[in-house]
């Protein structure tokens, strides 16, 4: 990971240096908890002024959320980021930015966040990690290149993968979240999928092997121009 954050870093320092830098988007889960700490850890050994700047021009969206969880849920992803991100760093909740996931529409909520994405500009850098079933955000199979920002249902592989949150249990893992599509994250400038651990080695080979597919979304990151991949030595089997 430290190589990973290391990136990362020298990205955010050009971003300060752009008049209208495109926000970042960010990924959850336990493949981002090291990357996180070993960003957090680079970043706060920054000068106090420039890293001042960081905060007040931080501006993220992250892919997804769950449908139905209360605000401030310990198991929701924004008290994930606050955990790892917000409070380390210092930053405010509008600097990081989630769908809304206790919502009368949730329809409207994923249009709201779409449009809210566009309007500052879509995302520049981009992280992923990828699911068990070849998932990025919450896109299960099957999912085209242009599918936009929405309401799923999640597969049972993918709760049984996320119910660390929620005690082991993916009984209690929601039903049904919003996610950004792959149509916004192919639009990203640059994408950086991050892939560790042996659970992941299986459908990292059939990901480097088999063209890009419905059943494989995925695979659709084959499209873009600047995709970098970083795989740790367990997933790589």
């Amino acid at each position: 990971m430290q190589a990973c954050s290391q990136h990362l870093e020298q990205c955010l320092q050009q971003r300060l240096s752009e008049s209208h830098p495109r926000p970042l988007g960010l990924a959850t889960g336990r493949t981002m908890e090291p990357l996180y700490g070993a960003l957090v850890a680079r970043l706060l050994r920054w000068p106090q002024a420039q890293l001042d700047h960081l905060r007040r021009h931080w501006l993220s969206f992250n892919l997804d959320d769950y449908v139905g969880l209360r605000a401030g849920d310990p198991s929701g992803y924004g008290a994930y980021m606050q955990k790892h991100l917000g409070q380390p760093l210092g930053l405010g909740p509008q600097a990081l930015r989630l769908p809304e996931p206790d919502v009368a529409d949730p329809v409207a909520a994923a249009q709201a966040y779409q449009q809210c994405l566009v309007a500052a500009g879509g995302v520049g850098l981009q992280l992923l990690g990828l699911g068990s079933n070849g998932h990025v955000g919450f896109n299960e199979p099957p999912c085209g290149p242009q599918m936009g920002c929405r309401v799923v249902q999640l597969s049972a592989a993918t709760r049984a993968q996320n119910a660390g949150l929620f005690g082991g249990d993916p009984q209690r893992v929601p039903q049904a979240a919003i996610t950004l599509g792959l149509k916004e994250i192919l639009e990203a400038t640059e994408i950086h999928l991050v892939v560790t651990g042996s659970s992941k080695a299986a459908i990292l080979q059939k990901l480097l092997r088999e063209g890009p597919s419905e059943q494989l979304p995925a695979s659709w990151l084959r499209h873009h121009s600047r995709v970098w991949l970083w795989v740790d030595q367990a997933a790589m089997g």
